[in-house]
């Protein structure tokens, strides 16, 4: 069965993901040779597999993080470089979203389809288990980025390049399908599992299930104060199944093009740098003594501190050195450690806090404060510190209402999610209202109490599909926000 025009001729992972982290300047179809209709299709599964989390992991790690960590307030534009200054100004432009919704359809969606049209040969079915549930993590990051998505029609390639829209809440309900169909096919007993080609997992299949079982949690979760009832029972039915304990990541290194993808972007840029410390972020950290803000910022030299600037104010010289965002976070550009920072797509410390959620909403049954704790713990861990009395003594006290109680959970996985989960961490303050202490950007164009609730769509669907249901606003919330 044909099952789209093109011919994959990567010789190895490592080529796949150079060609994925290449300069800002253009993003072309990765691994993409003409066809000869005269030769019969040439497909290497466990070559896709990695052009397809890589082509994730690029969005996720550079598109997806710029913005999530400019406007979940992280990072703000720095007064002496302007590359973002549209972010900051809450005033982005269709064509900047162009390459992530490229990636994430003709890349990402598109090499998954094709792994999932082999999920009937026995060698291949670990494939697509894994492609199942990689095509509904894609498909949340693409309908909670942009609102209605393709999805009944996508990746169909050249033989449809005007896909209608469907809603999010159709989207959604696809998500929790396709992970079920994936959980459904693992088989550790199979002696075809995938090897390294896997960049995740490394093929392991029990992570694959609990990956299954905490991306289905965050998306109910997502959809919690809009079908409560949906939420409820979704997730009532995971009690006792396995979650994530350990971040399912892409590592990268410093050779042979396959740095961080932000850290590609900052040499593709010529290494400015552009991003810097938000004090929005920073000032609440130190207010805890939270001694992360010292990793995933990078001290003055002269001063031992890490130093922000208040999001927005770019048109201002400051009177002393800014901080920058650290190496950890792949986001100092004249760090070379910048290349080895990971990607998360779900982190062990992100798991515990969707379970601490769950249970305070009552749809799971457990302590609800050890999950709090423990999230906490993974993500000092994670980075290699002790919470030593972080834990016992800052935030010891678990407070009295459920109200209250989500609030500090979704504070702590803010703090989680400096820098390395910026679009997620963004998600959750859309969804939620939590953190409640952002701030009004001092370059914003929008009106008093407005900040953006979506990302554009892009103008190559403006322009090219005939069936572009028609233009959205950075301020339209999406279909699960319903809070005031």
């Amino acid at each position: 069965m044909k099952l789209t025009s093109k011919r994959y001729i990567a010789k190895s992972v490592a080529a796949t993901l150079a060609v994925l982290v290449l300069s800002a300047s253009g993003c072309k179809k990765f691994l993409d040779v003409n066809d000869n209709p005269n030769l019969p299709e040439q497909v290497d599964v466990p070559l896709i597999l990695p052009s397809a989390q890589a082509a994730i992991g690029h969005v996720l790690g550079n598109h997806f993080q710029i913005y999530g960590s400019i406007w979940g307030q992280y990072w703000t534009q720095s007064p002496y470089s302007s590359q973002y200054k549209s972010i900051d100004q809450y005033q982005p432009s269709s064509n900047n979203f162009d390459r992530p919704w490229g990636i994430l359809y003709n890349d990402a969606y598109e090499d998954l389809e094709i792994i999932l049209g082999y999920k009937g040969q026995e060698k291949y079915k670990q494939y697509a288990a894994i492609a199942f549930m990689l095509k509904a993590y894609d498909l949340q990051v693409i309908t909670d980025a942009f609102g209605d998505a393709p999805l009944t029609e996508a990746g169909l390639g050249d033989q449809n390049l005007s896909p209608h829209y469907d809603s999010q809440q159709q989207i959604y309900d696809s998500i929790f399908s396709y992970i079920d169909q994936g959980q459904a096919l693992i088989d550790n007993a199979s002696p075809f599992l995938p090897g390294a080609e896997d960049l995740i997992f490394g093929g392991d299949m029990d992570q694959w299930t609990a990956f299954g079982n905490t991306l289905k949690l965050r998306a109910y979760l997502r959809i919690a104060l809009k079908d409560p009832g949906k939420a409820s029972a979704g997730i009532q039915a995971l009690q006792g199944e396995p979650f994530l304990t350990e971040d399912a990541k892409i590592s990268y290194t410093q050779t042979g093009g396959n740095q961080n993808p932000l850290n590609a972007e900052m040499i593709g840029l010529g290494g400015t740098q552009n991003l810097v410390a938000s004090a929005t972020a920073v000032n609440q950290m130190k207010a805890l003594n939270d001694p992360r803000v010292n990793v995933f910022y990078r001290r003055v030299p002269a001063t031992g501190i890490v130093t922000p600037v208040p999001q927005g104010s770019f048109n201002t010289t400051p009177d002393e050195t800014i901080s920058t965002p650290s190496y950890v976070v792949g986001a100092r550009a004249s760090d070379p450690l910048s290349a080895l920072a990971p990607v998360k797509f779900i982190s062990a410390a992100e798991s515990y806090f969707l379970q601490a959620e769950a249970v305070v909403r009552g749809y799971l049954t457990g302590n609800a404060q050890t999950l709090y704790q423990e999230g906490i713990t993974a993500s000092f861990t994670s980075y290699g510190i002790e919470p030593g009395t972080y834990i016992t003594d800052v935030v010891a006290t678990w407070p009295a209402t459920t109200e209250q109680q989500i609030n500090a959970i979704i504070t702590q996985k803010y703090f989680a999610m400096c820098g390395n989960q910026g679009f997620e961490a963004w998600t959750e303050w859309r969804r939620t209202g939590y953190p409640d202490f952002f701030v009004r950007s001092q370059a914003s164009v929008l009106g008093a109490g407005l900040f953006p609730q979506r990302m554009l769509y892009p103008n190559t669907e403006i322009t090219r599909n005939g069936n572009f249901p028609g233009l959205e606003t950075v301020t339209t919330k999406m279909w699960w926000d319903v809070k005031d």
